[in-house]
């Protein structure tokens, strides 16, 4: 009976220390660190990663993210240096690099993502309130965004906290300033137009008067050469008509009767009113021209 006692005792004996010896253990990840509380107050901070001990009952361990961390801001309006109000949507990034005042100063991730963005929205205003909305959106937007991460790194230290980076995600106007801008843009745009489409046809006009006048010149001296190469051959006939008129002048009357036959008398469209023995009508009573004996003179 005594041994069955004293077996019970030393197996609940056993389960209680190996109940203590596990609840005296306990497991860092490789992505967090963990801080030690013995009875509410901080004892050390663990950052290796592995299997640690602690006392049982009396300590307890908070595991805290030792990761690189996103904060969200919400949207924001803001006048920028140029009196242009703005809407700005930005985020950081951090880490938590003293678990210790982490825990003393914010607590818990929430609490800290709640501060930060008091601190990023104050920074924000300031930075950008004292730059214009050009230098924002193209000039030193990389500049205005490094000047923000080092004004809220410099407060966030006191958290126990490292700002890695602050990105502007969206630099915009108003919805209602944009449309105004777009107006803006698009009565520009269409004004450019319309200077282009003028300039455009003053210059086709100007090409095409320019083509008018070379047509003009080039029609003139083509009419020019055309009289002067068919005077030339109204002279080459007259030379060629003078010396056959000198070599045969029987030939050249009855060549030029005959001439005179094909313009004088055009189908359907002649009447005259002579003698049947006119001059004009010599070469039909003879082939020479000549009138034929007997007949009068």
């Amino acid at each position: 009976m005594r041994l069955n006692i004293v077996g019970g005792s030393l197996a609940v004996l056993i389960i209680i220390g190996l109940i203590v010896a596990y609840s005296a253990m306990f497991t860092v990840h490789q992505t967090r660190q963990a801080l030690l509380v013995r009875l509410g107050e901080p004892v050390r901070v663990v950052t290796q990663p592995g299997l640690h001990y602690k006392i049982p009952l009396i300590d307890s361990v908070i595991h805290i993210d030792k990761r690189i961390l996103d904060l969200e801001n919400p949207s924001q309006e803001l006048i920028a240096s140029d009196q242009k109000r703005l809407v700005v949507d930005a985020f950081a990034r951090y880490k938590i690099t003293d678990p210790l005042k982490f825990y003393q100063s914010v607590g818990n991730i929430d609490a800290a993502n709640s501060r930060l963005s008091t601190l990023l929205n104050g920074s924000l205003r300031r930075v950008l309130g004292e730059s214009s909305f050009q230098a924002l959106v193209r000039d030193e937007r990389a500049q205005l965004m490094s000047r923000i991460r080092e004004q809220v790194d410099r407060e966030a230290a006191n958290f126990g906290i490292e700002v890695v980076d602050v990105r502007i995600r969206r630099a915009d106007l108003p919805e209602q300033n944009s449309q105004a801008v777009y107006q803006r843009m698009q009565t520009e745009r269409q004004r450019e137009a319309a200077e282009f489409r003028a300039q455009g046809s003053q210059r086709s006009q100007e090409i095409r008067a320019r083509a008018d006048r070379d047509v003009t010149v080039l029609i003139a001296e083509a009419t020019a050469k055309a009289e002067q190469i068919r005077g030339e051959g109204d002279a080459e006939r007259n030379r060629i008509f003078a010396n056959a008129f000198g070599r045969d002048p029987e030939f050249f009357i009855f060549y030029r009767s005959m001439q005179a036959y094909e313009a004088g008398l055009k189908h359907e469209d002649t009447r005259f009113m002579l003698k049947p023995d006119s001059e004009f009508f010599r070469f039909f009573s003879t082939s020479t021209g000549k009138p034929r004996e007997g007949t009068p003179q």
